[in-house]
């Protein structure tokens, strides 16, 4: 069983023994984080509670739990500041605090293996695009910021000793290859994160830039927000919109020029972009085609040759189902280590 915990709503999920989804239908409950800890554990409860129900299954069926949940952490299982709880939070010991709540429910206790919701995102996605086959993958997924997570052949995500591994969204671009300044990012670094580069969180400071260059265009009148403008530009790149265009050209170069830079540290068979860039709900299929080229071009310049030959840059095809079934299919894995 896998739990992916958001801000507002957690989904559930689970896998058979063979790694394959029991359902493409997540059990959502709410997460309930204003109303405290004890809460937030009852939601995710109810989350498993409700997909056995549905899927006709029993706790005697259950070989593990996975939680996916944002960091950072303070260590394995406990909480540090997030944004996206509470500050009373910080500190929480989520993993006991949780094993203990389905022991109860259970009646046994279940080994529950827990990380970065990312990751856990990315592990779903590396069993979906390579099959059978034994390969890296590295993903991609730029919205509001950057998510990034490296899946090794075994299909087990790299953490880090500090569970802070794979943030290479806050590595520095070369901006010289860019022709780009230095954006801040809200990480508080301005060596020109490639967050800020590739994720809404940079669109801001991509129109002050580039504003000047279309002195005519609609988002150089005073009105909207800076915000409302940034969000208008998605929905301005489908209808041909020439500065919102070149704006995701650059995101597309950045996001290429990362995934050369990581493909010579950790050189991944298989590239997975996410993100809404690439939705097929949101986005154009000439769009995304565009996007994804761009992304392959700016990378194919830096890449070895083998690398040139074999590398695959592919769309991510999960969606929200990817971070609950990787969280079971950590689960699943760590299960199948420990026999």
């Amino acid at each position: 069983m896998g739990t992916d915990s958001g801000a507002t709503t957690s989904k559930t999920c689970g896998v058979f023994e063979d790694g394959s989804p029991i359902s493409l239908h997540l059990a959502q409950s709410s997460t309930n984080a204003h109303e405290g800890t004890e809460a937030v554990i009852a939601g995710w409860v109810e989350g498993l509670e409700k997909f056995l129900r549905e899927n006709q299954l029993a706790w005697s069926q259950v070989r593990g739990v996975g939680l996916a949940i944002p960091g950072p952490y303070r260590s394995y299982g406990v909480l540090d500041r997030t944004a996206n709880l509470p500050p009373s939070f910080a500190g929480w010991e989520f993993h006991s605090h949780y094993s203990r709540a389905i022991a109860r429910v259970a009646g046994r206790e279940i080994p529950l293996v827990c990380g970065n919701d990312a990751n856990y995102g990315a592990v779903a996605e590396a069993a979906n695009v390579r099959g059978t086959k034994m390969a890296s993958v590295i993903m991609l997924a730029p919205g509001s910021g950057l998510g990034t997570a490296y899946v090794d052949a075994r299909g087990i995500p790299l953490d880090g000793d500090t569970l802070a591994g794979m943030e290479a969204g806050h590595m520095p671009a070369p901006l010289h290859l860019l022709g780009l300044p230095e954006f801040v990012c809200g990480c508080g670094r301005t060596w020109g994160c490639f967050e800020t580069y590739t994720s809404i969180s940079g669109l801001p400071q991509f129109l002050e830039y580039l504003l000047p260059k279309y002195p005519d265009h609609e988002l150089a009148k005073p009105g909207p927000t800076a915000k409302e403008k940034s969000l208008s530009l998605r929905k301005r790149a489908q209808e041909g919109d020439l500065l919102a265009l070149e704006i995701f050209d650059f995101q597309a170069k950045a996001l290429g020029l990362h995934v050369a830079n990581l493909s010579m540290a950790l050189d991944a068979e298989f590239i997975v972009i996410g993100g809404g860039l690439i939705d097929p709900g949101t986005t154009t299929a000439e769009f995304r085609d565009r996007y994804l080229g761009g992304i392959r071009a700016a990378a194919e310049a830096w890449l070895f040759p083998v690398q040139q030959r074999t590398m695959q840059i592919v769309p991510a095809s999960l969606g929200e189902l990817s971070q609950a079934v990787g969280a079971a299919l950590v689960s699943l894995y760590s299960s199948k280590a420990a026999r």
